[in-house]
């Protein structure tokens, strides 16, 4: 069973065995971040530009969310079905993953360091948490390196998964592993969303931007997006002809629901403080639902088109270099020393020049190679 999670990840990371449509589903997440970040260089009478852009980044991250889940799902589910699932499969599980992550993340981190005492010359709150992904784990994001937020979250998913598998097996044994996995990401599923209840009835918010520091990007709020895609994940596997028979209706209703959800709201003047539970329990899960609806279709796009599907996918692969580098590091240094000098045109130009070069050199350089040891250990 080792053996074949091994094989199982190098399956569905490898680049000849990528599925196009989630390659693309990927590159439009990390497009959208970018965008949404445009908002610290644009002039602020630009506010419906601004609001709109910040929507798109708001939306980039909640697509990584159940994508990173979907991916590590079928991983997952596959690992548990196909034998003992055991502490040595979660190592090394834990392993490919870390691999995968954890070396751009501290080296950025270092880098970020670097800017802030150095360059930037501010203060870090809490810098030994961002060693330990803990920078909002219960808490609000500090203001330094704020992009890491959704890292904390998906890093902790990393762990609490496999290791809530593990117990699941171990407590109730594996004599209907399907139904088991289910049952237990449900579990997990629910308790997430058990946490946002608490809060709702233990803490007041006065809008939005208080519900988006202090709600959307803590960790003990959040990982509920990441078992959306791991439930989709196990439906990909196990209901394979309704996945596949109901795809289209999926993507298009889950749209318009999206859509609904997202600017009906709006419409309706569904506020923060008038309607704590929507915003606080209804509003994220069903958002990530929405988004799961276009996986169907997606993961079932397989081969990639001629001309733009080159530097999409290509755009997939340097997508967690491209998060890491974009902000703290670019649109930092830009914002501070080239904005005032040159004007937001050229600065936004530069942002995205230096972001799509800096991030294909750190993908070749350093990310492809540390991801290539996990082979050889």
């Amino acid at each position: 069973m080792m053996a074949n999670l091994e094989v199982m990840s190098r399956q569905i990371e490898t680049q000849h065995n990528r599925i196009f449509g989630l390659d693309l589903m990927r590159a439009c997440a990390i497009i959208m971040v970018l965008l949404g970040h445009l908002t610290w260089i644009l002039p602020q009478n630009f506010k419906t530009v601004n609001m709109l852009l910040s929507l798109l980044g708001f939306l980039g991250v909640e697509i990584f969310f159940v994508l990173s889940g979907f991916l590590i799902g079928r991983i997952l589910f596959r690992a548990f079905a196909d034998g003992d699932f055991t502490f040595d499969a979660v190592k090394l599980f834990l392993k490919r993953r870390w691999f995968r992550t954890l070396p751009n993340y501290f080296l950025i981190l270092l880098l970020n360091i670097v800017i802030a005492l150095w360059i930037v010359d501010y203060d870090i709150e809490g810098l030994w948490r961002y060693f330990f992904f803990l920078q909002n784990f219960t808490d609000r994001m500090p203001v330094f390196f704020p992009e890491s937020w959704s890292l904390s979250v998906e890093e902790f998913a990393y762990l609490l998964l496999p290791f809530a598998l593990l117990l699941a097996v171990s407590v109730f044994g594996k004599s209907n592993g399907q139904k088991l996995f289910l049952k237990t990401i449900v579990a997990v599923y629910a308790l997430f969303i058990g946490t946002k209840i608490i809060f709702t009835f233990t803490t007041s918010l006065d809008d939005l931007a208080q519900w988006n520091i202090y709600l959307k990007g803590v960790v003990i709020y959040r990982v509920d997006a990441i078992c959306t895609g791991v439930i989709c994940a196990w439906l990909s596997l196990n209901k394979s002809n309704f996945w596949h028979k109901t795809r289209w209706l999926a993507a298009f209703s889950g749209v318009f629901f999206g859509l609904l959800l997202i600017f009906g709201s709006s419409f309706l003047g569904i506020s923060v403080v008038r309607h704590h539970f929507f915003w606080n329990v209804v509003f994220l899960p069903m958002l990530s639902v929405a988004i799961a609806s276009v996986l169907p279709i997606l993961s079932a796009w397989r081969k990639r088109p001629y001309g733009i599907g080159k530097p999409i996918t290509y755009v997939s692969l340097i997508s967690y270099s491209m998060y890491l580098l974009h902000y703290g590091v670019v649109l930092q240094l830009l914002h501070g020393f080239v904005l005032e000098r040159v004007g937001w045109q050229i600065t936004a130009l530069l942002y995205f020049g230096l972001t799509a070069i800096t991030s294909a050199l750190l993908y070749h350089n350093f990310e492809k190679p540390m991801t290539g040891l996990r082979d050889k250990h």
